[in-house]
């Protein structure tokens, strides 16, 4: 009896060792090895999007722009610093009373598909140094710093996700609000844009511990960054070593991540290329601005709606369907991308001025986006009726001024095998070629307003 107690204590002893270790196995966390690819396979999915939505959005929605009756001139999200809040103020009479109720990643993410977009950039932190995650770095953040208390970051992120979206957050450099950050603060927060003389000596400390931090924290805890959009790089404090190590960590955290050139220090002013040398970052940043020629080189232009980047109603300067479409066409002829940016309100919802362009630029990629998503830059000087882009087996032309005699005249060099409109695929378009060059016969009018395509495939 003895020896069967012990064999049953010895049995049921096992049993629960094994127990134990399948139970320690299913609780190890998945490891899932990411495969680093090459810089042109990173690059692929960036470079046949080519229309993204960029988003600003803070605590700086609450005044929009506008303080005691002052406007500030330029961008709305430049308040604390245009409107000369202190600290204090600024923590008081905005980022406390940041609630918006009636934020929707759901809703914003579909807004994005219907007009065509293929990935969004938030703004995750701008000048004014608000967070709009559950950081542990600071408390200066929606969980702790406003009534809100939910993490926006993460719900943008997973809309992404379910949406077929890709995320990419923007992060700024500059941070009115840490001490080691920039010198001299209230009233000069920006002073160190305009003064290179004007420099923080502990700002190496904010680096290694503050904006390090973050930009790490955003990059293991939100999944799959598409992009990293930096800004704010003009300050002095910011070197050319500092960029290359934050865009080697970048890398190091997730290998197949895009990082604009505002990383570094290399680029040119609004124009947003790269001086010469050798700088980090992935692609060119013009800003409010499109190249007069193509670049040879990967490029996004980002630009506001209207005349500012964060929300400010009194801002009623807004660019027309027509000019948004056409922008779009023309960045992508010349091989660029297209960031076209959003200003939410206080509440969270879209101005209805930014919501109806949307459609309107949904509406014609819907029909013509063919032309866009993966069309690489026109092989062809513009010519005067609008642009060109072009894919291995096609040509698109992009007829904004449509021809009165009804005939479009395109590049002698173009072999052509038969052309259509995408507005009216099956119906083929006669093609004539004589002693003044090639010219394709149009119908009477033209299918849409601001820019209609003719798809001309080529001569195999």
């Amino acid at each position: 009896m003895k020896i069967q107690n012990q064999t049953l204590a010895s049995w049921i002893m096992q049993c629960m060792l094994v127990g134990i270790l399948l139970f320690s196995f299913s609780c190890k966390p998945k490891v899932t090895e990411v495969k680093k690819l090459s810089d042109d396979e990173r690059m692929e999915w960036w470079r046949d999007a080519r229309f993204g939505m960029f988003i600003h959005w803070g605590a700086y929605a609450i005044p929009g722009g506008e303080r005691n009756g002052e406007i500030c001139g330029g961008g709305a999200e430049w308040a604390m610093d245009k409107l000369d809040y202190t600290i204090e103020d600024y923590e008081k009479e905005v980022t406390a009373k940041f609630n918006p109720t009636e934020f929707d990643a759901d809703a914003w993410v579909a807004m994005a598909k219907d007009a065509g977009m293929k990935y969004i950039v938030l703004t995750t932190k701008h000048h004014d140094g608000f967070c709009l995650w559950d950081s542990k770095v600071t408390d200066y953040d929606i969980m702790e710093a406003s009534p809100f208390k939910r993490d926006i970051v993460k719900e943008l992120s997973e809309a992404c996700k379910k949406g077929g979206i890709k995320f990419c957050f923007y992060h700024s450099i500059v941070d009115w609000h840490h001490p080691q950050a920039q010198a001299p603060l209230y009233p000069n927060y920006n002073a160190g844009q305009k003064d290179q003389t004007v420099v923080n000596p502990e700002f190496p400390k904010y680096y290694e511990n503050y904006l390090k931090p973050m930009v790490k924290e955003l990059l293991t805890n939100y999944g799959d960054i598409g992009v990293v959009w930096f800004d704010g790089d003009w300050i002095a404090d910011y070197t050319t070593e500092m960029g290359k190590e934050l865009y080697k960590t970048i890398r190091e955290i997730q290998p197949n991540t895009i990082v604009n050139n505002r990383v570094d220090k290399g680029r040119m002013g609004m124009e947003g290329m790269d001086k010469e040398g050798n700088f980090a970052g992935d692609f060119g940043t013009p800003e409010q601005e499109i190249p007069a020629t193509g670049i040879d080189s990967d490029w996004e232009a980002c630009m506001t709606m209207n005349g500012s980047w964060g929300y400010k109603p009194s801002d009623e300067h807004w660019k027309s369907n027509e000019v948004l479409i056409q922008h779009l066409v023309d960045i992508v002829s010349k091989g660029g991308n297209f960031l076209l940016n959003i200003g939410p309100d206080a509440q969270g919802l879209f101005p209805p001025e930014s919501v109806e362009r949307l459609k309107a630029m949904g509406e014609w990629t819907k029909v013509n986006g063919e032309a866009i998503y993966g069309a690489k830059a026109s092989p062809y000087d513009c010519p005067e009726w609008g642009r060109y882009t072009r894919k291995e087996t096609a040509i698109f032309a992009h007829v904004f001024d449509w021809p009165e005699d009804g005939v479009l005249r395109v590049n002698s060099d173009v072999k052509i095998e038969s052309a259509s409109l995408l507005a009216s695929p099956d119906q083929k378009l006669e093609v004539k070629k004589d002693s003044t060059g090639i010219s394709i016969v149009l119908p009477e009018s033209a299918p849409d307003a601001y820019a209609s395509v003719v798809k001309i495939n080529l001569l195999k």
